[in-house]
């Protein structure tokens, strides 16, 4: 993603456009028949009609197809499957020319065969050298030397050249200058060019023309769009949930933070990063956490009938396959079930990394929602202004009560000997009635009020709730009246007088916060 600007923007671009196009020309052996590849010519050959029998699941006799150095070692019979550069000396070459059936190979009873046009190429890439490709993902990068050719064309256009001439293929002519900006800013911004636009470029007679429309169409605010619409489609980004109801779920701020990624031009191993762990990484920002989206984009449902574990299953398996298909280059999912038969790729080493996102704090139910928890609070834009507009204030305001605060002569109650007593204050709740606006509620035995006048035994107030021991009787209240509020050290209690001539066989007091869990029994 990292592209310096100026004129090295302009060649950086393209060769981040036509890379694919230089691996081909970068991966040919000096000796090898350059009209022959492995992956694309030999491989599926071996893997359609050999594998099953010399690959990696299977060696019959010994002998493996799908590795250079297996293929090329002599077998317990002294033979060598594959002599690199002799196909005369190649049992392959030998035995798939044979005709008697106790020898052809593939063996009549597989009901496979091989044409005469694979039979030659077989032969042919023994005979140039029988190169392998390593999986293209593992393969070091390699600055190849520039072809010879025209000096004055740019090395992209030297490098296809040299291929074209190697196929025996004529390049077009330079595109004209409407055709020109009409492709590079379809390619960088994902937009045609205005009218205006082409004709002021068209017009330009400045040697650096181009280079400066590439450097003003990478500065383009639509350059991050077109290029995260690709990323995006990676990280299977989506709006809706992808399965069942399809509803909406809100993704879009991870979206939005990979748009500003590359305009900003990210480094790839800070964009790599955040986007897989930035919520591990040390103090992470608002930002880092928001890039981890990337771990969310995977299809969820609530649908009935659906297992929990089932479901946390399936989405551990999915990030772990992205994963290894866009940083690794790894078609993974192969290797749910079994080792991988083509990628370098086992089963442990799979499950391995799937321990990874297997620990992640979503819910298998993603409760048809547009914000299935775990959810981070975004600011809006005039949010964000505020927050900075108090960013920018919050020095000098720190500044100024440090100083008020400085004049203030205070001394810590805790560092006082002997230490004061503790104020104490005391809330009447329940004296003389029930809180106001309460939905009291009685059950039992009819509840009375006893008068201290009259009883002369009232704790405090001026009367009291009085009940006879018959049964079960209780008053409470549910709703209706303001919540208490208890602070970290407050003591509830509450005052009973018992009759010593009819006592109750239990007295209870309870109150509910989130449970029924507060109670005090005496009986």
């Amino acid at each position: 993603m990292s592209v310096s600007s100026g004129q090295g923007a302009g060649r950086a671009n393209r060769v981040f456009v036509l890379a694919g196009a230089l691996a081909a020309v970068a991966g040919v052996s000096p000796g090898a028949d350059a009209t022959i590849r492995f992956d694309r010519d030999i491989r599926p050959i071996l893997a359609e009609n050999c594998y099953a029998c010399h690959g990696p699941g299977a060696q019959e006799a010994g002998l493996r197809l799908d590795s250079a150095e297996a293929a090329t070692r002599a077998l317990e019979s002294g033979v060598r499957a594959v002599v690199a550069g002799d196909a005369a000396a190649s049992a392959v070459a030998v035995r798939i020319r044979a005709t008697d059936p106790d020898v052809v190979m593939p063996p009549p009873h597989t009901k496979k065969s091989l044409s005469d046009a694979e039979k030659d190429l077989l032969e042919r890439w023994i005979a140039a050298g029988a190169v392998y490709e390593k999986h293209w993902s593992f393969e070091p990068l390699v600055r190849p030397e520039v072809p010879a050719g025209d000096a004055t064309a740019a090395p992209i256009d030297r490098f296809l050249d040299a291929r074209l001439a190697a196929e025996g293929l004529t390049g077009h002519g330079e595109a004209d200058r409407a055709t020109l900006i009409r492709r590079v800013t379809f390619a960088l911004t994902g937009l045609p060019p205005t009218r205006d636009e082409v004709a002021i470029f068209v017009a330009d007679p400045s040697p650096d023309a181009y280079e400066k429309l590439v450097d003003r169409l990478l500065a383009s605010p639509h350059h991050g769009e077109e290029m995260a619409r690709h990323w995006l489609d990676a990280a299977r980004y989506a709006d809706t949930h992808g399965l069942h109801l399809d509803n909406e779920r809100q993704m879009w701020a991870y979206r939005d933070w990979v748009v500003r990624a590359f305009n900003a031009n990210m480094p790839f191993d800070r964009f790599t990063v955040e986007q897989i762990a930035g919520d591990l990484l040390p103090n992470a920002t608002r930002d880092q956490r928001t890039a981890t989206g990337f771990s969310r984009c995977n299809v969820t449902t609530s649908e009935g009938g659906s297992i929990n574990d089932e479901l946390l299953f399936r989405y551990s398996v999915d990030r772990t396959a992205t994963l290894t298909n866009v940083w690794l280059g790894l078609t993974g999912q192969c290797a749910v079930c079994h080792d991988h038969k083509f990628d370098p790729l086992s089963a442990r080493e799979f499950y391995s990394l799937y321990a990874f996102f297997n620990s992640a704090a979503d819910p298998g139910f993603d409760g048809n929602i547009a914000t299935t928890a775990p959810t981070i609070q975004l600011p809006t834009g005039d949010e964000e202004r505020q927050l900075a507009d108090l960013d920018a204030r919050l020095p000098g305001l720190r500044t100024a009560v440090d100083e008020i605060v400085s004049k203030i002569a205070y001394t810590d109650p805790a560092t006082l000997d002997p230490k004061p007593e503790p104020i104490v204050s005391e809330t009447i709740w329940l004296d003389d009635d029930f809180p106001p606006k309460a939905a009291v509620q009685s059950a039992g035995a009819t509840t009375a009020w006893l008068v201290a006048d009259a009883a002369g035994g009232v704790k405090s107030g001026q009367r009291s709730l009085e009940r006879t021991a018959e049964g079960v009787g209780q008053d409470f209240y549910s709703s209706g009246a303001e919540p208490l509020v208890l602070g970290p050290d407050a003591e509830l209690f509450a005052h009973v007088w018992l009759d010593p001539a009819a006592p109750p066989k239990a007295v209870m007091l309870q109150f509910h916060t989130d449970a029924w869990k507060h109670r005090a029994v005496w009986g």
